[in-house]
């Protein structure tokens, strides 16, 4: 294991007893020298073993700008810089994180199996685009019922607008949303009302622009290839240096920040055949870090691979992630409701395969895949609902169509009810997008503000080229337009408005029914059946916690559908049904059902019913 001490950030500048204690890998350089901005001194840093620099000085201070110089001719930012206030190709600026003012002693983080989570854009959530921002909302989800909140990526970007997965200082916090100072309050705050926070981080590739890694040493290798070029060098020469700092990196956010769970981006393009993979060697940092806090940190990754062994624990060999994303989850209930089957949709036959995921979590466990012309797959009986994360929707599903639609925007009213309930119900960790509890109508696209006219031009026929396979029509949306950005900010007033207010309650109810009901709040995969009709479009799932049991049922179709309760015994008590009329519905559905009867399922409708056996 990497000798990386968790105790403290030992890359950029640190701080201890008035000194600046610097240090810099840099293994091909003959010279390296720390510029300071405020009296354009320079001094030399003393080589050390492995390519590393290093310099104790009481003249750098918090808050003051350097660069390094290279060899005497370069100079460069501090790629584990804390801080660009002049941007990606400014100066960085020093800080002490250990000054901030913690009053979050109380929080201990939530159980993992507990987590609502709601993913969010700092830069569009408000019309700030703030952390500060941000935390002024806190209450409003709060009374949404969300318990956790996932920051997209918040590494040093070019520009003001960008997704996050452009970004080149890993630890730096965006200046344009606050920066370091105004990440800790956020997490603070977050802590103060009993919300977790997750930050989505990137240790798959590295952003285009005020990209100077290569400058310090051999960070990326030729060795592999990825969607973004040259692979970051977890396994090549010299990647000891590479994987130290993103081993930091991770510890950083958890020890410095408060950070509850890191969403690690695209995990499958980590290319890394060392003995222990890169992900294996972090949740070995992390575990021991845990130990010396006290406090649960937890390692959630976005995963195209089905394979259980990113997620097995490390004594059983795996790579010890808490928990991944299952896109498929979100592709089969999206052509449930849609029909739509373009692109790797083509590999959904939409309700056989959501009662899949229901009862196996992945859908391709080592059948043959149409989309991949391969078998794909393995079974993950052995692992628990905790460790895989659902949703309807999110950045990725909605931003990266053409022209940055949401759901609420291609299925009816009624069906966006019915998908929410398919979602919450399941016996998996639940998460929404920033918006869809009231079904925000403004798209969120794609956006970036490149200062290389070049690059900007190449996201812009990249963005075209990707559509390609869907057959679609029109053009997409400038990627590099300011008015791209600011029609994918979210419309607070909507909240308030109907049918927005309705939708929002509705999702209020479903996140409570959730925490007070055993049978759903319990995240046994043992203890679940389902029952589909794929010729009517029905689907009823059966979900129990010891004498407490839940049925969950489901009408796909846009016709009335019967559904007999002659096989579930007892009598079952209606907690909610998305048809009735205080729902935006129609119709009041019978508060009891027994097992000698019937049901009648309103068209595109979602039904709540538990019995006590």
């Amino acid at each position: 294991m990497n000798s990386v001490s968790t105790a403290q950030r030992s890359l950029g500048a640190t701080f201890h007893n008035s000194k600046a204690e610097v240090v810099v890998w840099s293994p091909l350089s003959v010279t390296v020298e720390i510029c300071l901005v405020k009296n354009a001194k320079c001094l030399p840093l003393t080589e050390n073993e492995y390519g590393y620099w290093s310099l104790t000085t009481d003249e750098l201070q918090p808050g003051d700008l350097y660069r390094f110089l290279l060899n005497g001719e370069t100079e460069r930012p501090d790629p584990a810089s804390l801080s660009q206030p002049e941007g990606v190709h400014g100066a960085s600026q020093a800080l002490d994180l250990s000054n901030f003012k913690w009053t979050d002693h109380q929080w201990k983080n939530l159980p993992l199996e507990e987590y609502v989570m709601y993913e969010l854009h700092t830069g569009t959530f408000t019309p700030e685009g703030t952390f500060a921002a941000i935390e002024a909302k806190l209450d409003y989800l709060k009374q949404l019922g969300v318990n956790a909140i996932e920051i997209m990526p918040v590494a040093q970007f070019p520009g003001s607008r960008n997704w996050g997965y452009d970004g080149v200082y890993p630890f730096a916090v965006q200046n344009s949303y606050g920066g370091a100072r105004g990440l800790q309050q956020l997490v603070n705050a977050c802590h103060q009302k009993g919300i977790a926070v997750v930050l989505d981080v990137v240790y798959n590739h590295m952003g285009p622009e005020g990209n100077y890694f290569s400058n310090y040493g051999p960070y990326f290798t030729d060795k592999y290839n990825t969607p973004w070029g040259q692979a970051i060098n977890f396994d090549d020469a010299w990647c000891d240096g590479v994987r130290r700092y993103f081993i930091e990196n991770a510890l950083m956010w958890f020890r410095d920040f408060h950070i509850d769970a890191l969403r690690m981006d695209a995990v499958h393009a980590i290319k890394d055949f060392s003995p222990t993979h890169i992900l294996r060697e972090i949740k070995q940092h992390v575990d021991q870090l845990m130990i010396e806090t006290s406090r649960p940190h937890y390692l959630i990754v976005e995963l195209d691979l089905n394979d259980t062994r990113f997620i097995n624990p490390l004594d059983q060999q795996g790579y010890g992630m808490d928990a991944q994303w299952i896109d498929e989850f979100h592709h089969a209930l999206r052509v449930t409701a849609t029909g739509e089957q373009s692109g790797y949709y083509s590999d959904f036959t939409g309700i056989a395969h959501l009662a899949k995921t229901y009862r196996d979590a992945y859908v391709y466990d080592g059948q043959y895949s149409p989309h991949r012309n391969k078998r794909f797959g393995i079974k993950a009986e052995a692992n628990p609902g905790k460790q895989f994360v659902v949703f309807t929707q999110n950045h990725d599903q909605v931003g990266n169509r053409m022209m940055g639609d949401r759901l609420g925007q291609l299925v009816s009213f009624e069906m966006q009810k019915l998908v929410a309930g398919a979602m919450l119900v399941s016996p998996y960790l639940p998460m929404l997008f920033m918006g869809e509890e009231y079904n925000e109508p403004n798209p969120f696209q794609y956006f970036v503000s490149h200062t290389d006219p070049e690059l900007a031009e190449a996201v812009r026929k990249g963005r075209k080229k990707e559509f390609a396979h869907f057959h679609l029509e029109g053009e997409a949306p400038d990627p590099t337009a300011e008015e791209t950005f600011q029609q994918s900010k979210l419309q607070w007033e909507r909240v308030n408005q109907e049918p927005h207010a309705t939708l929002f309650r509705y999702y209020q109810t479903l996140i409570s029914l959730r925490k007070q009901h055993p049978a759903l709040r319990h995240l046994n995969r043992q203890h679940l059946k389902v029952n589909v009709d794929e010729a009517n479009k029905t689907l009823v799932l059966h979900r129990w916690h010891e004498d407490q049991h839940m049925l969950a049922l489901m009408n796909f179709s846009t016709e009335p559908q019967h559904v007999p309760f002659d096989g579930f015994s007892g009598q079952w008590q209606k907690l909610l049904n998305s048809a009735d009329t205080q729902w935006g519905g129609a119709v009041l559905s019978p508060e009891f059902v027994s097992s000698a009867s019937s049901i009648t399922l309103q068209p595109e409708s979602f039904s709540l019913y538990t019995s006590h056996v």
